[in-house]
């Protein structure tokens, strides 16, 4: 009863290729959805049976909207610049822009093979001189007003490969690729000031309907908190400023800590007696990155400064300060006021170094740990504040503080601006050049794409600088403002920049005299419905998300938020539970899945396998399930039946089952919608008939999932030349209803029987029905009936003595 799935999978794709069935039209007075998945890394690797869950989940929501008369946009392109790309490049010699063309080639032919409903009119390619002229534009108008500059900064840097690491890339010390040392170096990078957005980024997402552990990751990666600045006088002179959200503990600060990096201990070093300890130390922080310097569990170092204190503003006492690690210049002034008694970290700091614990908040015993739930405690050994709840007391101080001239009020955000600078070749050239007279000079608009030229060697230099830096015909050049000679940006965007705004381009992706036409875009935007992966849901949806409101400030596109709707799915593992790898060797190729089973049952079991939001276990044995239902779905031609519309027997269960499938669609519940037409076609199978019009919409409802079968059988039996162009089917609300339900029937609360009644019942009926029954009217010989209950749709419960 098997279908020959290969000769009808190509068979299908093949027309609606050349039928163009699934372009989105510019026909703008229909009802428009944009659906969206995040556009894949093309790596040389290929997809593994994890990457088309997104794909496939949301090619059926495009899909059944199709069919419901919608213009959909549902468009595939490539995330093509990166590192992986760059190393294998320096591994093996071949030019990236080979390598990228040959995956996305193979990528390509993989995602045709599943059937998705992909726009291919549409396909972008962040690599593409006509793409990234427009990624170069958006950074020139960020420059020219003052969201794009220059800074020096400290960054992770590998003595063996060459390059500058993000925080991710440093494990133990060391480079995570090469396992080389990797030390702090000062380098001038690009910023983008997004911290200019970073209020609007939390309070917009008010404006969308995203999954709240969504935006949970957006808030907590923004961090607002509200606090105060608080000076501290040294006796060196100068004052330090600490950020603190909890002002209200002021009199229990008993020490300062700095980031080694902090420019006042150079300052000072004339005043301070234990210089060489302190640089010894600052040397020891600078081989760790941020992350492993700001683990809570890992040991508490330090060094104290001897010979600069500090004079706490609310004791009035001398405080010692300390350098350690755990203190970053990049969050907050670079120095800290350490409370012991109510933080853990400075509690754990302050016992190693045998320093004063003062309780400030009544509620906990900090002889033992530091008490840390102290939001509604009461103020103890804190001078005015001594009785006053936390809260009041935190008013208290900052008004103290104001009054005193010694800090302020101030919302704090642990957002830093985004490093935008690359010290690598494949990536888009950032288009500035330097002259002496004029400094940093922007390209001319009119001068883009300014093209990734052609390079020899793929090595970075000897100091860490881009590959391009080596090329002195296109370093050397005139400067667009006086004429005088002027030298290119060397470095290279990051591959965040090309992803930020790639949705914006496929609503018209052949325009070359804007990112796209005014009219498309208002028709486009917002992207209706986002799904993708929780790693990228924070930094990538931030990125987005601030390129997009900022393109809104200047007019370049008519919505503050990008995307609508946002959503996630769980990851596919192996069979083994873990997270798919080729290095734990678990990785399942859907080639070889659509070779042996089809694309439509790997589209149905990648749905089935579970619940889309939840990770879930790839088991070779229960795809043979979703082959053998479609293997079902196949034998309906030999069950048809003279006949039209549904038959008496069928036509609740296909009033609910389209509802089902109708509302689990768009409810991600795919598996559930699974379940139904499963549970259906048993039942078509029990009465060994279907009518023409139920095959109809039985095929019109599983297309989504399983368009391949669906659009053979639909033209086998004669139905249209394709069903893809059909009419979704309707339910009618009141068919939906079982017209008998089940009741259990109790006699002194033990069920004896179970009694199919009318859905409408009355109460005399139904008990009537119980008494009828030769198992309650033989437990009631004899008995007297003392209380009758009933339940509508439960139960009928007979109280007997």
């Amino acid at each position: 009863m098997s279908y020959d799935f290969k000769q009808i999978e190509k068979k299908w794709q093949d027309r609606w290729d050349e039928e163009n069935v699934f372009a989105a039209t510019t026909d703008f007075s229909k009802p428009k959805f944009y659906p969206l998945v995040e556009f894949p890394y093309p790596s040389g690797q290929g997809l593994h049976v994890g990457h088309p869950r997104s794909y496939t989940a949301l090619d059926i929501v495009a899909r059944k909207r199709r069919l419901e008369g919608y213009n959909v946009l549902y468009p595939m392109g490539w995330d093509a610049f990166g590192l992986p790309t760059e190393n294998y490049a320096l591994k093996t010699g071949i030019h990236p822009e080979i390598v990228t063309a040959k995956n996305i080639a193979h990528f390509k032919e993989q995602l045709k093979s599943l059937g998705l409903s992909f726009d291919w009119n549409r396909e972008v390619n962040t690599t593409d001189p006509s793409y990234y002229k427009w990624t170069q534009w958006i950074f020139l108008q960020l420059y020219k007003r003052g969201l794009a500059y220059k800074k020096e900064m400290a960054v992770n840097f590998c003595t063996s490969c060459k390059v500058v690491l993000a925080n991710e890339e440093v494990v133990g010390g060391v480079c995570e690729r090469c396992g080389g040392e990797v030390i702090r170096q000062v380098k001038s990078q690009w910023m983008l000031k997004i911290t200019e957005y970073a209020q609007r980024l939390i309070d917009d997402l008010e404006e969308v309907n995203y999954i709240d552990r969504v935006k949970s990751s957006q808030i907590n990666w923004i961090g607002r908190s509200t606090g105060a600045e608080v000076d501290f006088t040294t006796t060196a002179g100068e004052k330090l400023t600490v950020y603190t959200t909890r002002p209200d503990t002021l009199f229990g600060a008993t020490y300062m800590v700095l980031s080694p990096e902090h420019p006042y201990i150079d300052q000072w070093a004339g005043q301070i007696t234990n210089m060489p300890a302190l640089l010894e130390y600052r040397e020891k922080a600078a081989r760790k990155s941020d992350f492993e310097r700001t683990e809570m569990q890992k040991e508490k170092t330090g060094v104290e400064i001897e010979g600069v204190r500090a004079i706490n503003p609310a004791s009035g006492k001398e405080i010692p300060i300390f350098i350690s690690d755990y203190v970053l210049m990049s969050y907050g002034t670079g120095a800290i006021m350490a409370v012991p008694a109510h933080d853990t970290r400075d509690y754990d700091f302050a016992k190693a170094f045998d320093l004063p614990i003062v309780e400030v908040v009544a509620g906990g015993d900090v002889e033992k740990e530091a008490f840390t739930d102290c939001a509604t405690g009461v103020m103890v050994n804190s001078g005015f504040l001594d009785g006053m709840k936390v809260e009041e007391a935190k008013k208290a101080i900052i008004a103290w503080l104001e009054k005193e001239g010694k800090g302020h009020p101030k919302v704090n955000f642990k957002l830093r601006d985004w490093v935008f600078s690359r010290q690598r070749y494949w990536g888009e050239p950032i288009p500035m050049v330097y002259c002496e007279k004029c400094g940093w000079v922007p390209l001319p608009e009119s001068e883009l794409p300014l093209k990734l030229p052609e390079v020899a060697d793929f090595h970075q230099t000897e100091d860490g600088q881009s590959p391009l830096a080596k090329l002195d015909d296109w370093v050397n050049t005139t400067c667009p403002h006086c004429g005088g000679p002027a030298k290119r940006e060397t470095d290279t965007m990051p591959q965040w920049a090309g992803s930020s705004w790639y949705f914006l381009r496929y609503c018209d992706p052949h325009n070359d005299q804007e990112i796209a036409s005014k009219e498309a875009l208002e028709y486009w935007l917002p992207v209706d419905w986002y799904n993708g992966g929780m790693e990228h849901t924070t930094l990538h949806l931030l990125y987005s998300r601030f390129w997009h409101k900022f393109l809104y400030d200047i007019g370049v596109v008519p919505t503050k938020e990008p995307y609508a709707k946002r959503t996630s799915h769980g990851m596919i593992l192996g069979e083994n539970g873990e997270k798919m790898s080729k290095s734990r060797g678990n990785v399942v190729n859907p080639d070889d899945i659509v070779d042996q089973y089809g694309a439509d049952t790997m589209r149905l079991y990648e749905m089935f396998i579970g619940d889309f939001e939840k990770a879930a276990p790839w088991s070779a044995d229960s795809i043979k399930g979703c082959s053998r239902f479609l293997d079902r779905v196949w034998g309906l031609s030999k069950l048809l039946i003279p006949g039209e519309g549904y038959s008496k027997e069928l036509e609740v269960s296909f009033h609910k089952t389209i509802k089902k499938v109708t509302e689990d669609i768009e409810n991600l519940k795919f598996n559930t919608a699974i379940a139904a037409m499963m549970a259906l076609i048993n039942e078509i199978y029990a009465k060994k008939g279907i009518t023409k019009d139920e095959l109809h919409d039985f095929l019109v409802i599983l297309n989504p999932f399983a368009p391949h079968l669906t659009e053979e059988m639909y033209e086998k039996h004669g139905f249209g030349p394709m069903l893809a162009k059909e009419k979704w089917p309707l339910f009618d609300e009141s068919k939906c209803v079982d017209e008998t339900v089940e009741l259990a029937v109790q006699v002194n609360g033990k069920v004896r029987a179970k009694i199919v009644v009318p859905v409408n019942c009355d109460k005399e009926t139904a008990i009537q029905i119980a008494k009828d029954n030769a198992a309650i009217a033989e437990a009631l010989v004899g008995k007297m009936p003392i209380r009758e209950i009933y339940v509508p749709g439960r139960l009928v419960n007979i109280v007997i003595k």
